[in-house]
Parts: C-alpha cells; sequence; structure tokens
C-alpha cells in the first residue's frame, strides 16, 4: 500500500552538499503543498555551517541556530550508539524543527533512505501507519512528540499498533511525557526512548536521562540544566545581545544554558523538573505551574492542561488554567455531562486551595506549535485577555 508523501530529494541533494563541505548551509521550511522548501543560507562568521534551523518560538522569537557539520556528525554517532545501530526513518515532523531535519541528516550520515509523510492536512494514525509500512529496512526508527504518540495508541486501528511495534526505537520529545504515556506506550509493546535537548544542541542530546556519547551535563547554581560537549551549536544568526548569553564557557568548555530545571542523580542521570519560569508568585506564595497542572490532569475528563500566571491587580499574578475536556464518552477518563468551566472551577477550589487556578479557559485539545510543543504564547495570551487584571 502507498501513502501520500513528500519530495524529500531536493531537501538531501541540499543536505548532503552542505555536510560534504560542497554547498552553503541549508534551512528546510515546509511549503504549503507539504513538500520541503529549501533555502540556502550564508552564515558568515560560522565555519563548517551546514544547517540553519529555528527554535520553537514557544516563549519568544524564533531564533536561527547555526548547526556545523561537526555538531551533526556527533549528534547521528550518539544517537546510532545509543540506539544499538542505524537504520531507514519515517519523518513524521515539520522539516522546519531540529527534531524533524536531524532525520534526514542521521539518513544520510548512516546511507538509508528515509520515507517522508505528507503532514500538509495534519498528522493522523492512519497516514503514519500507511508511512511505517513503506519502510523497507528491518531496523527502522522515527521521532514523534507525545501528543503524536498518544493519538497513535488511543486509535482503534490493531494495524497502527502493529506498526508501531515495528519500530526497534521511537524518539519522543517536544514536551514533556507523562508517566502514564510512557507507561501505556510499554504495555503496548512500543519501544520508546524519550529526548531531551534543543536546537541548540542538534535535538535531542539525552536519551532516557543518559547523555550521549560526547555529551556533558551538569546544573548551575540555580538549577537550570547546562548542556555542553560535541552536539553544540555555533551560535545564533544575527542575534546579538542577550540570545548570545545562551552560551558561554567555563573551564575550557563551552556551554548552553537552558530554562530548565533539572537534577541529576549519583550516575550522572538527569531529570527534567519543569521550566525555570514556570513559578508563579501570587498573593506572596510560590506556586510550582508544573505541580497545578500535574494535579489538575488527574481529574476526571481532563485531557491535557496548561498553566500560567497572567497579570493580577490583586493578586499581582493569578494562576491561570488552559485545560483540554473530553467529550462525554470519550476517553478513559471521560467528562461527566454537563461539565462546565465554572464546574470545573469549583471543583479545584475545593480540591486544590490557594493552588486552584482562578482563571480557567476549556477547549477540545491544547493550542500547539506545528512541532508538537504547546503554544505557551498563545495559551498565556488568551488566558490574560479572559482574566482582564483582575
Amino acid at each position: 500500500m502507498t501513502t501520500g508523501h513528500v519530495n524529500i530529494e531536493p531537501a538531501l541533494t541540499a543536505l548532503a552538499a552542505a555536510l560534504h563541505g560542497e554547498g552553503p548551509a541549508v534551512e528546510l521550511s515546509a511549503a504549503a503543498d507539504g513538500q520541503p522548501a529549501v533555502r540556502l543560507v550564508e552564515a558568515p562568521g560560522f565555519e563548517d555551517a551546514a544547517v540553519v534551523v529555528r527554535t520553537s518560538g514557544s516563549t519568544g522569537t524564533p531564533k536561527a541556530t547555526v548547526l556545523t557539520v561537526e555538531a551533526l556528525a556527533a549528534s547521528s554517532v550518539g544517537t546510532a550508539l545509543a540506539l544499538k545501530g542505524e537504520g531507514q526513518w519515517l519523518l513524521a515532523l515539520p522539516v522546519e524543527y531540529v527534531a524533524g531535519v536531524q532525520v534526514l541528516v542521521r539518513s544520510l550520515f548512516a546511507g538509508t533512505r528515509p520515507w517522508a509523510m505528507d503532514l500538509s492536512a495534519g498528522f493522523t494514525p492512519e497516514a503514519f501507519t500507511a508511512g511505517a509500512l513503506e519502510l523497507t529496512d528491518k531496523v527502522r526508527f522515527t521521532s514523534l512528540v507525545p501528543t503524536q504518540l498518544q493519538r497513535l495508541l488511543d486509535s482503534p486501528s490493531a494495524d497502527t499498533l502493529a506498526a508501531l511495534r515495528r519500530f526497534n526505537g521511537i524518539l519522543l520529545g517536544g514536551a514533556p511525557a507523562s508517566p502514564e504515556l510512557l507507561a501505556a506506550a510499554r504495555d503496548a509493546g512500543v519501544r520508546v526512548v524519550t529526548t531531551y535537548g534543543a536546537a541548540e544542541t542538534c535535538g535531542g542530546c539525552v536519551y532516557d536521562g543518559v547523555p550521549l556519547d560526547g555529551v556533558v551535563v551538569k546544573l548551575a547554581e540555580d538549577g537550570r540544566i547546562l548542556l555542553g560537549g560535541d552536539t553544540l551549536a555555533a551560535g545564533y544568526l544575527d542575534a546579538p545581545g542577550p540570545a548570545s548569553e545562551a552560551f558561554f564557557v567555563q573551564d575550557g568548555v563551552r556551554w548552553y544554558r537552558s530554562n530548565d530545571l533539572g537534577s541529576l542523580n549519583a550516575e550522572g542521570n538527569l531529570t527534567v523538573l519543569g521550566r525555570a519560569d514556570d513559578v508563579i508568585i501570587t498573593g506572596g506564595v510560590k506556586v510550582s505551574a508544573a505541580q497545578v497542572q500535574a494535579e489538575l490532569e488527574k481529574f476526571d475528563g481532563v485531557l491535557a492542561a496548561f498553566v500560567a500566571g497572567v497579570p493580577s491587580a490583586e493578586w499581582g499574578q493569578a494562576v491561570a488554567a488552559y485545560v483540554a475536556v473530553a467529550e462525554p464518552g470519550e476517553g478513559s477518563g471521560a467528562a461527566p455531562r454537563g461539565i462546565s468551566r465554572a464546574g470545573l472551577a469549583a471543583d479545584w477550589r475545593r480540591a486544590l486551595g490557594v493552588l486552584a487556578p482562578k482563571t480557567v479557559a476549556t477547549a477540545a485539545e491544547l493550542m500547539m506549535l506545528p512541532n508538537g510543543k504547546p503554544d505557551r504564547l498563545a495559551m498565556i495570551a488568551q488566558l490574560h485577555a479572559l482574566h482582564q487584571g483582575k
């Protein structure tokens, strides 16, 4: 069976030239018809620049990140070692983001032929299943975000589950994966590897808490995760000022300062605890947005939640929540009939006290960026407008 896919030959040709030092750096984006658009980028001042990729923009203006041949090669080698082999990849993510372009880069280093899904009409279990069946190598990989994996596991089709089980490894990143999702994948016999990283580290550089070969991790005094080593980006194009502060050199090692908090165990394995800016000070009380989110998602009928602080004349900041709510009969934790925003807020006030959101927006799903990350800025703007500064 064949499926809709995109012609990635021009993208692969341009990337191959850049990786061999025979052409300028490449920036990929998706055209209206879903085909990858190739832009050749001159990167003066950056030696061996191969790829320019934009940061997700989930917390501000996207920055053009310069990835070198050496960093991409180190990332590909580290990934192959972590996955115990090279193989054929299914591209199921937008090529304009680092996780998507890395599928093509890893394929070029491995000498394998990737298959690219047509995402112009969105991601569906049916299209993924059909794309997976096009892979011919015995060793198969793909990269997904948690929302995609959840849709695949929720699909009633036995063919979709069989397709997931065919992959030797599924890299899962872009956003935190809940313990329930990871448990469901394990129970289904799906081999998932959680990844942590950023565009500034050639994408995921910590797999299942373990840094890739050539990657070093440590914590700053404020608990922020610092990433260094062979996969680090060269810097940003045309980004003077504060953007340059993301990179620094200490004791001869160049580091990238993330905006995430973490912890390291005795073996050096990393646990990501949440964003450094997710603390909401409301009425003089410090509240963790991640903690409130986790509590909200325990309630029946709540599929997912996003929590943030919004300006408040009374509280300084008020806890606000954008919540994806199940329709009656939908999912394992279906919402009761007649569920309302007011009803949810009342339940949370009784159960959570000061942690309860003072403003709640409900929808069928969270607002998402094309790369599968929550669109934090859009949801915060909506919550701000709803709260009206009270």
